[in-house]
C-alpha cells in the first residue's frame, strides 16, 4: 500500500529516478556506434549506442502515461530536460574551462568523445522534447477508452513513429548546410536500425514496467 501522505507514487518516484539517469546516460552512450549484425535484405546495420537508453526512456514514458496518464508522463518529459541541460554544461565546462591535471594525457581524447558542439547539443534537446511528448501523446491516443487495451501495439507504434521523427529532426539540424554529409542516406541507416531495435525492445518492456509499476504501488 501507498504510504498515507506520500505526495507521489512510488512507481512514479521510482520511474522519474531511472528516467533522469538515462536522459543523461543516453548522450554519453552516444559516442560508440554499435553493430546489429547482418540482416536479409537490410544488409549491416549499425546505431548509436544512445538508442538503448533512449528506447527505455520512451517505455517509461509510455508505462508512465499508462499508469498515472497523459498528463503526468508529459510532465517527465518536460522535466527531463533539467538533468540534459544540466549534463550538456557540465561537460561543456570540464571539457572546455577545466584544465586538465598534468600528468593525465587524455584531454583530447574525452574532448572528443564527449564534446558536441552547440548545433548538435540544440539538436538534441529539441530532438528529444519533440520525439518524447510525440510518443506519449500516439501511445495515449490509440488507447480510446480502457486501462491495457492495445498496450504491446501501442508501444510498438509510437515507438516507431516517435524514433523517425527523432532521427529526421536530430540529423537535420545537427548537419544540414554541412559539406558532404548525405543527410539521406544518415537517415535512412539509422531509422532502419532503430526500427529493428524498437521491434525487438519495447514490446516486451513495456508490459515489464507497466507490471512493474503496478507491484511497487501495491507494496
Amino acid at each position: 500500500m501507498q504510504e498515507q501522505g506520500a505526495g507521489i507514487p512510488r512507481s512514479l518516484f521510482v520511474f522519474a529516478l531511472l528516467y533522469g539517469g538515462l536522459v543523461v546516460l543516453a548522450g554519453v552512450l552516444g559516442t560508440k556506434l554499435a553493430s546489429l549484425g547482418h540482416w536479409p535484405l537490410l544488409g549491416d546495420l549499425a546505431v548509436e549506442s544512445g538508442i538503448f537508453a533512449f528506447l527505455l526512456l520512451v517505455i517509461l514514458s509510455s508505462a508512465t502515461a499508462e499508469l498515472h496518464g497523459q498528463a503526468v508522463a508529459n510532465r517527465l518529459v518536460r522535466y527531463g530536460f533539467i538533468p540534459l541541460v544540466v549534463s550538456m554544461l557540465l561537460l561543456t565546462l570540464v571539457i572546455r574551462v577545466v584544465p586538465p591535471a598534468p600528468f593525465w594525457h587524455d584531454q583530447d581524447a574525452f574532448a572528443r568523445l564527449l564534446g558536441q558542439g552547440a548545433r548538435m547539443q540544440f539538436a538534441g534537446l529539441v530532438s528529444y522534447g519533440v520525439s518524447q511528448t510525440l510518443n506519449v501523446a500516439i501511445f495515449s491516443r490509440l488507447k480510446g477508452s480502457g486501462k491495457g487495451r492495445l498496450v504491446l501495439l501501442r508501444g510498438w507504434v509510437a515507438s516507431l513513429l516517435s524514433q523517425i521523427v527523432d532521427t529526421v529532426l536530430f540529423i537535420t539540424i545537427s548537419f544540414y548546410g554541412v559539406a558532404g554529409m548525405q543527410l539521406g542516406q544518415l537517415m535512412e541507416g539509422q531509422i532502419v536500425s532503430k526500427l529493428v531495435l524498437s521491434t525487438i525492445m519495447v514490446p516486451p518492456l513495456i508490459v515489464g514496467f507497466i507490471r512493474l509499476g503496478h507491484w511497487l504501488d501495491r507494496n
